[in-house]
């Protein structure tokens, strides 16, 4: 599957899959929209199999970065309980649909809905406030269809249950940790669910060059968490999940 590679095949992907970890580690948000959107718009690769190679990369950097958000205390051991496993029953339910539904139709509406959560935050980073953060209410369903969206879509557990956590006042910085390494359980039975239904030949070549700049990448996303006051951290949420979610949304409206 992988005969014939050199080292100039994978760079751009190294270089790709570095930034957008990079980004994900320190914003809980971004590295399946982006590396999804790279194999789908640019490369021409079919969503499934694309799916499938940014869910295996991601077992590996979510499981690195998981590891740093404990070290670094970013995780809120009871959230993660409560999104963990409706994230993968969504998520195993995304990915054994995709090949059957088509996320085409359905994608410009999340990812305009995503566009506004994305401007919401940006306004409420702006005049953000500590006294105004509260224990979110709404977790559970939030994760299922986050588990769901990620599968069928190749990305949306990060801009769905980070967003709308921090929408509901959660603090920023566990809220990001605790969603980034909850994705660890997630991808991982996403994988599993697209290995058994679509076999070896759905993970593309880019797998490499991805899953060597994230894992690089992975470590460095926590200490930005930890260190980038909420305020800043919920801007940065806001401005990347806009720009990502209005690309997305242009992409899918344009065809």
């Amino acid at each position: 599957m992988f005969e014939g590679i050199t080292f100039a095949d994978i760079l751009p992907f190294i270089a790709i899959g570095f930034a957008a970890q990079l980004v994900d580690g320190a914003l809980g948000m971004a590295f399946g929209v982006i590396t999804s959107t790279l194999l789908i718009s640019v490369l021409g690769v079919p969503p499934a199999a694309a799916s499938a190679s940014v869910h295996l990369v991601e077992c590996f950097t979510t499981g690195v970065s998981g590891v740093s958000h404990a070290i670094h205390r970013n995780i809120n051991w009871r959230l993660f309980a409560r999104i963990a496993i409706p994230g993968v029953i969504g998520g195993v339910a995304g990915a054994y649909l995709l090949s059957t539904i088509d996320a085409a139709v359905t994608r410009p509406y999340v990812m305009a809905y995503l566009a506004a959560i994305g401007v919401y935050l940006l306004i409420r980073g702006i005049r953000f406030s500590p006294k105004f953060q509260r224990e979110p209410k709404i977790v559970e369903p939030l994760a299922l269809a986050g588990g769901f969206l990620d599968a069928a879509g190749g990305g949306g557990w990060g801009p769905v249950v980070t967003s709308n956590l921090l929408v509901q006042g959660a603090q920023p910085r566990t809220t990001i940790g605790t969603v980034n390494s909850a994705e660890f359980v997630l991808t991982l039975a996403i994988s599993i669910t697209f290995l058994l239904s679509l076999g070896l030949e759905a993970f593309t070549t880019a797998v490499i060059g991805l899953l060597i700049g994230g894992v690089a990448a992975a470590p460095f996303g926590a200490i930005i968490a930890k260190r980038v006051p909420a305020k800043g951290l919920l801007i940065m949420v806001g401005v990347v999940l806009t720009i990502t979610s209005a690309y997305a949304l242009a992409q899918a409206v344009t065809g």
